[in-house]
């Protein structure tokens, strides 16, 4: 594309975030987008916010099972960062900060050593992991009805909005993370239930994509950073009122309240 104004595109974004308002997808307005562009809008988005002096707590993963790459008409997930401010330590979600946000429950590497690509292998990740956490992303698309292509989404960071991580951290060694059977229920009722599995048939596979992928740009994972895996579960819809619950065998549980 000749002339993208990634500044203009960023600050949109965030306009849209921080109003907590609805905003047209990008490709409306400029059909011809590509992933590399939503790549580089969304860098630029991260640098002010950086800028702004929020901090990267991790990466994170998005459309990492079969299902979700299929429906996008994708060959690998997509990757937006997660930072500081979305951490919700108090398991209160305030929904007037928020769109139209969406909960999935997902399992976290908390990383003891750097890992570069590329090449890197599940093994490797597993060697390089010093935790395993339970989490819960809430996702909330800045887009009108969370309807989106796929260089819109990446643009977007990914959809990035808040995450709870579980208080329990659980060391990976002999843990069968793809058999790792995970509950997500609102107000009492089901709503999905899943294995470790469905993230690209084992959540380290994810990881070890992540670094194959920023590979590419000369950048690598950090030891200390916090990476969401992808969606075990489905996504579920919030209102006001919910009380979400979440559980992972072996590794916790955890509940949340929207206000």
């Amino acid at each position: 594309m000749a002339e993208l104004d990634v500044k203009r595109l960023a600050e949109y974004l965030i306009d849209g975030e921080i109003g907590r308002k609805e905003v047209t997808r990008i490709t409306a307005e400029l059909p011809q987008l590509t992933v590399e562009d939503g790549y580089k809008i969304q860098e630029q988005l991260v640098a002010m916010k950086l800028s702004e002096g929020y901090r990267i707590v991790g990466p994170k993963m998005g459309l990492t099972s079969q299902a979700k790459m299929k429906q996008m008409n994708v060959e690998e997930p997509i990757y937006g960062y997660i930072f500081d401010y979305m951490v919700i330590s108090d398991g209160v979600i305030p929904m007037n900060e928020l769109i139209h946000p969406k909960v999935e429950a997902e399992i976290a590497f908390v990383l003891g050593k750097d890992i570069e690509g590329p090449g890197i292998t599940g093994a490797q990740v597993l060697a390089a992991t010093e935790y395993v956490v339970p989490a819960l992303e809430i996702i909330d698309s800045r887009y009108e009805n969370f309807q989106f292509t796929l260089p819109d989404v990446i643009a977007d960071n990914a959809s990035s909005s808040r995450v709870v991580f579980g208080s329990r951290f659980t060391r990976p060694e002999g843990l069968d993370l793809d058999l790792v059977g995970v509950t997500l229920s609102i107000n009492g009722e089901l709503k999905d239930f899943g294995a470790g599995a469905a993230v690209l048939g084992h959540p380290a596979n994810s990881v070890a994509m992540l670094a194959d992928m920023l590979a590419r740009k000369g950048q690598k994972l950090r030891a200390g950073e916090v990476i969401l895996t992808g969606g075990v579960t489905g996504a579920a819809m919030l209102h006001a009122g919910d009380t979400v619950t979440a559980k992972w065998d072996g590794l916790g549980e955890i509940t949340l309240s929207v206000k």
